[in-house]
């Protein structure tokens, strides 16, 4: 049964834990955390609650932590975005400040194993914590084993299309390595049973809190707006609704806060905002601040600083951090009465509004297309209205086409169940288990499963999901799969990973895109093995990557396809159009000349290309010869810097990125072995400062320098006769790994890898049926931009 909001007395944060006091910005807890208190502090249980938003739940978490640091533990909290960790770790400078080490573990930032295993508190994404998990048995991510309590935030994630099943599977995987205490927050939640049942959580601490316990009561409705023929449009149509529902607001001071669909939205939103208010003659505090004026021509923005002088302003991830701080600060003083944002400020930081509106309920993925917001979004969002002190009811609007209006109202009446999102993805994830050796017979398949949501779901939802029986043959369908497939080794009961599994697990790739390469690496090899001279281009590297599954939802407008016409032209007609358009993008990307009709979509398909990119790179170094993935190596870097192909290599100097390579390059410096020959004054010449040249010059001579020594090599020989040559293949470099290959007339010799150093190739010279013969030496590097070193003899056949 929910409790009350008025069941228990609030209880004073010294008395409930005298050495924590000063880890909470309160005095007292409020009634929902009061009544949460004994569950999460006299008993070991797992936790689940299920509560509003902004009733208070960081609190939960903190209880959480201290019970853990009290006991001399580890806290692991999961944060639901990479910019909640970094709030979070300013916020718990209070630990700190207290003697506790905080540390955040985040894929922009190198790790430190180091702090990581000596931190009371870790925070992390549940993507970080998911390779952590799958590389706990190595050093630097042993820390993961002695978490003792791990605190999910916002668990209800477990039903995001993109990120829910990756949540699932990693608390799953965390509770076999070290079944730590698992507390569990949500938004409200109708089906929070399965969730408790998910984490072994009793009745006694598993708490559904409702409306009743919101500090502000919430007035949610739908609005409909009648849409035309153009989209555009109708944005300004959703626009000057949103601005009908928040001016009442705002002439009486208060605040309101608009969701809309893309950053470039914030933007342009905010400017029209100001026209229409202005034009509507509503007073704005902030127009007569003149220190509030002052402090505004700090912002780096310049859109920004015009915007917020009247009151207006805009929040998304692509501002600078220094002009986010401000916006929010000044959002949370009154100062910024019209906000308008992403969904991201959503799940991030704590800014309340007296009224919310959803202007958009569909927005552009520049992988998925035109697709509808999550409901969990949606939720997230309305519950930001109402500010605790200052106002009595928050008022809450989703602004929607008349189609779609009572699919709104369902939800603002009913919320929205929780549902795993594993079943989408279960090859991938059964097959990552298998990798990672925590499956190893056909028991242990089912075994899995019984640890994860899905199968919690399943029970209670029967019809809704393959349960009992079923749900049992649809995994050992999926492992029949797998083997078929060549990801998995069956012997009898027992299985194991192959290569291809591995490599499909640790690049977290989906399995038909895992083949795909594989196909590619194997017809690289069988190509070499027929004597090919060049057995892929670039342009299969690319094509392999741009049909990846990753990219199959992926759509082009008219303007976009006109566009993509123009960079490949009538080539690559067996993609799609979607496919085309990413193909189209990295190729651009590799010059630097991306059309402006694809410049909206391209840095997040070239984000996911590049890691495409370095998976396809390890299938080739593993399943290739050496020079096709050295060839991977090169495409990359172009992807990732715009540089042209005779200058990559300068990319493999540490601190050269695309805008000294391009310097350098112009100077017809176009390798690091160019670079060592210039010197510091060579550098100075092509627009080096002194301080960098030096700095480039010396990361240069770390890399590898080859010579090749074909020692007594002949010029000619007799037909019919045979000798046995050496060449010393010799690094003067900074040490790489390397292939060396020799071949003649095209035919290869030798093959071999080697970890240069030094190594010698034996070469066998024979009077063959033919007037000469042509020998190559290639040295290639499987982990560096460097085009391939190469020399030639001829010998004469008499």
């Amino acid at each position: 049964m929910p409790p009350r909001a008025d069941s228990e007395p609030s209880v004073a944060v010294a008395d409930a834990l005298p050495d924590f006091a000063d880890a909470f910005p309160f005095e007292r807890f409020n009634a929902m955390q009061s009544e949460a208190l004994p569950a999460l502090l006299e008993r070991d249980d797992n936790v689940v609650v299920s509560a509003p938003t902004a009733s208070g739940k960081t609190a939960l978490a903190e209880l959480a932590i201290c019970k853990t640091l009290a006991a001399g533990g580890t806290a692991l909290f999961l944060a639901p975005l990479r910019a909640l960790t970094n709030e979070k770790e300013r916020e718990w400078e209070r630990f700190e400040d207290m003697g506790y080490s905080v540390y955040v573990v985040t894929g922009e930032r190198d790790l430190n194993p180091r702090r990581a295993e000596r931190a009371d508190i870790l925070v992390m994404t549940p993507e970080k914590a998911d390779s952590a998990t799958r590389k706990h048995d190595s050093h630097r991510y042993a820390f993961i084993t002695d978490v003792d309590c791990c605190v999910i935030d916002e668990v209800h994630l477990l039903d995001s299309d993109r990120r829910g099943a990756v949540l699932e599977v990693t608390v799953s995987r965390l509770r076999r390595l070290c079944d730590p205490r698992v507390v569990a927050l949500s938004a409200t939640m109708p089906n929070i049973d399965d969730v408790a049942d998910w984490l072994d959580a009793p009745a006694e601490t598993t708490f559904a809190f409702g409306d009743d316990y919101r500090p502000v009561p919430l007035n949610a409705d739908v609005k409909t707006y009648s849409h035309g023929e153009n989209a555009f449009a109708d944005k300004y149509r959703r626009l000057y609704r949103a601005l009908d529902l928040t001016e009442p607001h705002i002439r009486e001071e208060g605040q309101a806060l608009v969701f809309v669909s893309s950053r470039q939205d914030t933007v342009q939103a905010a400017k029209k905002a100001r026209d229409e208010l202005a034009e509507r003659d509503v007073p704005i505090g902030a127009r007569g601040d003149y220190d509030f004026h002052n402090d505004a021509a700090d912002l780096g923005n310049d859109t920004l600083r015009q915007s917020v002088l009247d009151g207006v302003g805009f929040h998304h991830a692509g501002l600078a951090r220094e002009d986010k701080n401000r916006v929010e600060d000044w959002f949370k003083e009154g100062k910024i009465q019209l906000l308008f944002s992403t969904s991201t400020l959503a799940w991030g930081v704590n800014l309340p509004a007296r009224c919310v509106v959803i202007r958009d309920t569909k927005l552009h993925d520049p992988l998925e297309g035109e697709v509808d917001m999550s409901p969990l979004d949606i939720l997230q969002m309305l519950g930001r209205a109402g500010r605790p002190g200052y106002d009595d009811m928050g008022y809450a609007w989703v602004v929607c086409d008349r189609s779609d209006a009572d699919k709104y109202r369902r939800l603002l009446r009913d919320g929205k169940e929780i549902e795993s999102r594993l079943a989408g993805e279960l090859d991938a994830h059964l097959n990552a288990e298998i990798a990672l050796g925590t499956i190893r017979d056909v028991d242990d398949v089912m075994a899995w499963l019984r640890t994860t949501f899905y199968f919690a779901r399943a029970q209670s939802a029967p019809d809704e999901y393959a349960a009992g029986s079923d749900l049992r043959e649809r995994v050992s369908h999926t492992l029949s799969e797998l083997v078929a497939d060549g990801f998995v080794e069956q012997d009898g009961l027992h299985v194991e990973p192959t290569r291809l599994g591995h490599l499909a697990s640790k690049f977290y790739l989906r399995l038909d895109t895992a083949r795909r390469f594989a196909d590619l690496a194997e017809r690289c090899e069988a190509q070499a093995e027929r004597g090919a001279t060049t057995p892929i281009e670039p342009e299969d590297l690319l094509t392999a990557v741009a049909g990846a599954t990753e990219f199959d939802s992926v759509s082009a407008r008219s303007d976009e396809q006109d566009a993509v016409a123009a960079v490949l032209g009538e080539a690559d007609a067996d993609l799609d159009a979607g496919q085309r358009k990413v193909l189209a993008i990295l190729k651009a990307g590799m010059t630097g000349t991306t059309p402006t009709e694809l410049k909206s979509d391209a840095w997040v398909i070239r984000q996911n290309a590049l890691r495409l990119l370095a998976a396809l790179r390890a299938f080739l170094d593993d399943l290739a010869p050496a020079r096709a993935a050295n060839l991977a190596c090169r495409v990359e870097a172009r992807v990732e810097h715009g540089i042209s192909a005779d200058a990559v290599g300068l990319t493999a100097i540490d601190g050269v990125g695309s805008g000294r390579a391009g310097k350098l390059a112009a100077e017809g410096l176009r390798t690091p072995a160019d670079v060592v020959e210039a010197g510091v004054d060579g550098l100075v010449r092509a627009g080096l400062s002194e301080g960098v040249a030096e700095q480039v010059l010396s990361n240069a001579r770390e890399l590898p320098v080859v010579d090749l020594d074909w020692g007594a090599f002949p010029a000619a020989i007799a037909a019919g006769d045979n000798e046995m040559r050496e060449v010393t293949v010799t690094n003067a470099g900074g040490a790489a790994r390397a292939g060396l290959r020799v071949t003649v007339n095209g035919r290869e010799m030798t093959a071999k890898p080697s970890y240069l150093g030094e190594a010698t190739l034996p070469v066998a010279v024979f009077g063959a049926d033919t007037d000469e013969l042509t020998y190559t030496v290639e040295v290639t590097f499987p982990d560096l931009p460097l085009p391939p070193v190469t020399e030639q003899r001829t010998v004469r056949v008499d």
